[in-house]
């Protein structure tokens, strides 16, 4: 059953708007998590726009995450008409071609340092620590309720100089920063 929702949250932007309304049941292995928050990243790249053209798109993955094995499938796919890359970073001389960055949660102590790094570069952060927006992070996906769902730091989002759009707004379970 999660295979097929991931499938379809792939090849549909509909799914992932369906599967965000309808949340997704409770998870038996952490894997099935992991699984799902790399279909999250991916959909995300879908529904921000960048400043300029970029042939590519790259997510950056900071510190000890445990998404880049569920990422590497992704690796050079189209999204959004563009090849998709993946690669770790563990400083800020490396986020110059990253379009988006996960910062796990296990590198919470680390949040500050790594948002001052990407702080005005068009950069979309995100995070699976619910205190992440505070912290000045732009999305953070959040467990709850028996599913995965994703709050947005709008603040965050045009400081780094990109645009969500209008549906990604509305299906966030909670929007700070200013208005849906």
């Amino acid at each position: 059953m999660l295979c097929r929702q991931l499938l379809l949250l792939l090849r549909f932007p509909v799914a992932f708007a369906l599967l965000a309304l309808a949340g997704v049941p409770s998870f038996g292995q952490a894997t099935s998590e992991a699984q799902l928050k790399a279909a999250y990243l991916v959909n995300f790249l879908k529904y921000v726009e960048w400043p300029g053209s970029h042939p590519t798109l790259t997510i950056c993955l900071f510190g000890r995450d445990s998404l880049g094995p569920y990422l590497a499938s992704y690796e050079g796919r189209q999204v959004a008409g563009r090849e998709l890359r993946v690669r770790r970073v563990s400083n800020a001389e490396q986020l110059a071609d990253c379009q988006e960055l996960f910062v796990p949660e296990n590198e919470e102590a680390r949040f500050a340092a790594v948002l001052h790094w990407a702080d005005k570069l068009p950069i979309l952060t995100v995070s699976d620590d619910e205190g992440f927006l505070r912290d000045g992070g732009a999305i953070a996906l959040i467990r709850g309720e028996g599913r995965l769902q994703f709050d947005i730091n709008t603040d965050a989002v045009n400081r780094a100089g990109l645009k969500a759009s209008s549906p990604m707004l509305r299906l966030a379970r909670q929007v700070s920063g200013g208005s849906r």
